[in-house]
């Protein structure tokens, strides 16, 4: 190294910024702080922290959204570690914690908003929803879809369901990945067309048995984000669709619902 060059050093500025535990540096060496100005303020909730919701979490901690609540009543089992991002350490495991008060104090190294509520929504409780701007819904209930679904249009919320299926063929799996989008410009086509699934039984026998789909949950989780940045300006978005599969024999993303 040349004598008058100093060296480089890639240790982060350790004072806060804005929601952040540190700064966001690269959006100033991106020259895009006026970009991801789009994405900042607001609180978000995530209702599910299962392998999906665990992505969406991951993903939306590195943005400078206020609050970030989290709302599961599941403890975490092994199978769930298997599904998440990173790897949770076997101790961690060991203590069966809830799993939004795990995640709440991992990611909250990062991200300072980040509340858990470590139980499930339902009639009682509803008032944690009470100043949530937008939501993501990552649950595997039907049940649980046909109570909450209603409840956020009554609301008069933005919200993103993403869910997936698996199907067996010839000792294969065939894999599905749904991201639909609901907005108060756009709700029709949730019901019209049965986007979201709010009736009959739950089929997840295969999914439960399989923690091989994590990729699966990755890109729901990922659709999801890209799709939340698109509504909220921070992507362009020349589409504007509200309804998304992917299926993976196929290997093609299929956009429907324009508005």
């Amino acid at each position: 190294m040349p004598a008058d060059r100093e060296p480089e050093h890639n240790i982060p500025d350790t004072e806060p910024s804005g929601p952040f535990v540190y700064a966001d540096t690269g959006i100033i060496r991106a020259d895009i702080g006026h970009v991801a100005a789009s994405l900042a303020g607001g609180t978000v909730a995530i209702v599910g922290a299962g392998g999906t919701g665990s992505v969406v979490l991951d993903l939306l901690c590195k943005t400078p959204v206020n609050r970030i609540i989290i709302i599961d009543g599941d403890r975490a089992e092994a199978h769930n570690a298997f599904r998440w991002p990173g790897a949770m350490a076997l101790e961690d495991l060991s203590d069966s914690p809830f799993k939004v008060d795990y995640f709440a104090r991992v990611y909250g190294r990062m991200h300072l908003g980040i509340e858990p509520f470590p139980e499930h929504l339902q009639p009682g409780n509803l008032a944690i929803l009470d100043d949530v701007d937008f939501v993501f819904v990552c649950v595997d209930s039907i049940d649980a879809r046909r109570f909450l679904i209603p409840e956020l249009e009554k609301r008069n919320l933005a919200f993103i369901d993403a869910g997936l299926g698996l199907t067996l063929s010839d000792d294969q799996l065939i894999g599905l990945v749904r991201v639909t989008t609901s907005t108060p410009a756009a709700r029709a086509h949730v019901h019209d067309k049965t986007r979201i699934p709010l009736f009959g039984s739950d089929d997840d026998d295969l999914y439960r048995s399989n923690i091989q789909v994590a990729d699966l949950n990755m890109l729901a989780g990922v659709l999801a984000i890209i799709q939340y940045k698109q509504l909220r300006g921070f992507y362009h978005d020349s589409e504007a669709e509200y309804h998304t599969i992917y299926a993976t024999d196929g290997n093609c993303i299929i956009n429907q619902d324009r508005l």
